[in-house]
């Protein structure tokens, strides 16, 4: 993570010990587990019961004018990240931009989706520019612009790669502790950089397409938005079951490999920082003594562990499903990883809210009071009256931040087997063979809890 201050408890502030938690953990997992079994009988989430709600509220909110002003507001805040980054301090704790792009938005969206839906696509400046350009194409041209037709086999795999060189730029290209640091003139120029490849792509293969498909904080923050109870259809704003929009989620290819790897990146932040940091060291001292300069022996080790953490999450994962592959009528290998690739969403947002709960919310103290007054840094504006305001480190106790943490991750896990069990039963009519089928998953469940635990209680010594 860029050298924002975390605010985590250390080991022997912890109201409960990490391993204490993780058998409390498993056995609430367990006991999940076999009361699921014995009360959920028949796939709750296989029916669409999508209901349209306060029609007059989504007329205004899904207006023309209002998707117009949304829009306006978007491009602005995209200005401001490349005026910042451009024009700013180079210290990254006082740049409008490093904040509002790796906090405010990578850190605030997935949770603000998970509640509210997909309120992404109503302000990404990009979707934004797209609709934009395609209306001045039409109005000059008198005729709809021309595309190329998106091939299917490439699904959200552009969002995948996406979304792990985002996660790279930001905590190795960016790496604390060393002579490496991720400077706001360096957010602005990738900000650059991807808006034109994004607005090329949407020339390519069309605004909405991309925006589905390719372009990552899209899709990604869309993946999570299908653990809302909100959805938008056909321009108006509906009521769904509550984790019932993630069905059928991971039927476009690519799908999988995005949630491995959001629970990857953020597992890989972790165990840097702690239960890898000595492997991570070793590894960059024996590549800098190959040859390397200390900046590529840095990034190139870091690169390395990343990819073998990405890896090993999906290994878990597929050890889960190979596992059922033995029971009675079960279908094949690929099949069964498509089919249970939902389930891995709660565990994704879990282990984000969990890892980064309190730079979150001590870092949107320095948002909306200084950063928001002096976006540049510079000492020289004082927009809002709050420039000289700091952040309030004793507005939070170290026993509730741990508290919130423990239970996101719990509350992700057993989200996951919940899902899990109903599609196992949408799968095998069978209740007792659908119940032996999610033992795997149980495991894999469990596995999860257990690796998140241990990467949080080793960050927090």
């Amino acid at each position: 993570m860029i050298p924002f201050a975390h605010a985590l408890a250390s080991k022997g502030d912890l109201p409960i010990p990490a391993w204490l938690f993780a058998w409390g953990a498993a056995i609430v997992l367990v006991v999940s587990f076999f009361g699921l079994a014995a009360a959920w009988r028949k796939p709750k989430f296989e029916g669409d019961e999508w209901r349209p709600i306060a029609p007059r509220f989504s007329a205004v909110l899904l207006s023309r004018a209002a998707q117009f002003l949304f829009g306006l507001v978007s491009v602005f805040l995209l200005g401001v990240v490349l005026y910042a980054g451009f024009e700013g301090t180079s210290a990254p704790d006082r740049n409008f931009a490093l904040v509002f792009v790796f906090v405010t938005v990578w850190l605030g969206f997935p949770v603000a989706s998970a509640l509210l839906g997909d309120v992404f696509r109503a302000v990404n400046p990009w979707r934004a520019l797209g609709r934009a350009g395609g209306w001045i194409y039409q109005t000059i041209a008198r005729q709809d612009p021309v595309h190329l037709t998106y091939p299917e086999r490439l699904g959200r795999w552009p969002a995948a790669v996406g979304l792990v060189a985002f996660v790279w730029l930001e905590i190795i290209y960016g790496s604390a502790g060393t002579s490496i640091s991720l400077s706001p003139q360096v957010v602005a120029e990738a900000s650059v950089f991807y808006t034109a490849y994004t607005l090329v792509m949407m020339i390519l293969f069309g605004t909405e397409t991309w925006i589905k498909r390719g372009e990552f904080l899209s899709v990604y923050f869309n993946m999570f938005s299908t653990l809302a109870a909100l959805e938008v259809r056909d321009g108006k704003l509906g009521r769904r079951p509550l984790l019932s929009g993630t069905t059928g989620w991971a039927n476009v290819p690519g799908s999988v490999a995005l949630v491995i790897s959001a629970i990857g990146v953020t597992t890989f932040d972790g165990a840097q920082e702690g239960a890898l940091k000595s492997v991570v060291e070793s590894l960059q001292d024996f590549l800098h003594d190959s040859g390397l300069g200390i900046t590529a022996a840095v990034r190139g080790a870091d690169t390395i562990i990343m990819l073998l953490v990405l890896a090993g999450v999906a290994a878990i994962y597929f050890a889960g499903i190979w596992g059922m592959r033995g029971v009675k009528q079960a279908p094949s290998f690929p099949e069964l990883r498509r089919l249970f690739g939902h389930t891995l969403i709660p565990i994704a947002l879990a282990y984000l809210v969990a890892h980064y709960f309190s730079l979150f919310y001590f870092q949107e103290q320095a948002q909306f009071t200084f950063l928001l007054s002096d976006p540049l840094g510079t000492g020289t504006t004082d927009l809002f009256g709050t420039a000289d305001h700091g952040i309030d480190y004793n507005s939070m106790s170290t026993s509730l931040i741990w508290y919130i943490q423990l239970g996101a991750l719990l509350a992700g896990h057993v989200s996951g087997l919940v899902l899990a069990h109903d599609k196992a039963l949408s799968i095998w009519s069978d209740i007792r063979v659908a119940t032996r089928a999610q033992y795997w998953m149980l495991v894999v469940m469990v596995g999860f809890t257990c690796l998140g635990l241990a990467l949080l209680s080793i960050a927090n010594q």
